[in-house]
């Protein structure tokens, strides 16, 4: 991610809080609950991609779950950016985590 994609982010959060009635602590949670919103809606989509409810058909492309993936990361982004000022750097480290554990070469880890 680059410096300024997490700039947009920080944006994004500042522009939530200023817009909304809710506490610091009522954000933080309806922040979360936001992620499972979008995951719900890349379920919809993806079902709808492959005409898995046979009332509805082929509803949706695949172009539709790609959005719908984006905006679970980008809401969790902001969730992570209201968690902590330094999302960027909590991020990275878990990156770093998952892929020294994933990608070490076999029996080394």
């Amino acid at each position: 991610m680059t410096d300024e994609t997490w700039k947009t982010i920080e944006q994004l959060r500042q522009w939530l809080d200023e817009k909304d009635n809710a506490t610091p602590e009522q954000a933080r949670l309806l922040r979360l609950l936001k992620i499972q919103e979008e995951v719900g809606e890349v379920a919809q989509a993806a079902m709808g991609a492959v005409a898995a409810n046979p009332r509805k058909g082929r509803s949706h492309m695949w172009t539709d779950v790609e959005n719908e993936l984006c905006d679970v990361i980008l809401s969790s982004m902001v969730a992570l950016a209201t968690l902590t000022p330094d999302a960027a750097g909590v991020f990275q480290k878990r990156v770093d985590i998952i892929a020294e554990r994933s990608l070490a070469p076999q029996g080394s880890a």
